[in-house]
């Protein structure tokens, strides 16, 4: 993990395919505050790419981070203040 984050929740999407990940991912960050940084936990390979081109293509959203490790893809992304 990254110092230039602190987790503020973590959303288990494991074993789910898309577009699930992304359709609760969406879903708990409209639940941060702006600045927080959500883990997001997938199985899905799937998800990497899709989690990558929803945050792209969404205001208020950044994706921080990405990572693969034992089968588990792992996605930070942070809410950002909307203009």
């Amino acid at each position: 993990m990254s110092a230039e984050y602190d987790i503020a929740e973590t959303l288990d999407v494991k074993g789910e395919s898309c577009p699930m990940p992304v359709v609760k991912t969406k879903g708990a960050v409209d639940g941060l505050a702006d600045g927080e940084v959500l883990e997001v936990l997938a199985t899905d390979p799937g998800s990497m790419s899709d989690i990558d081109g929803w945050a792209s293509g969404t205001a208020g959203v950044e994706l921080v981070d990405q990572t693969e490790s034992d089968d588990t893809y792992r996605h930070y992304v942070r809410k950002t203040e909307q203009r």
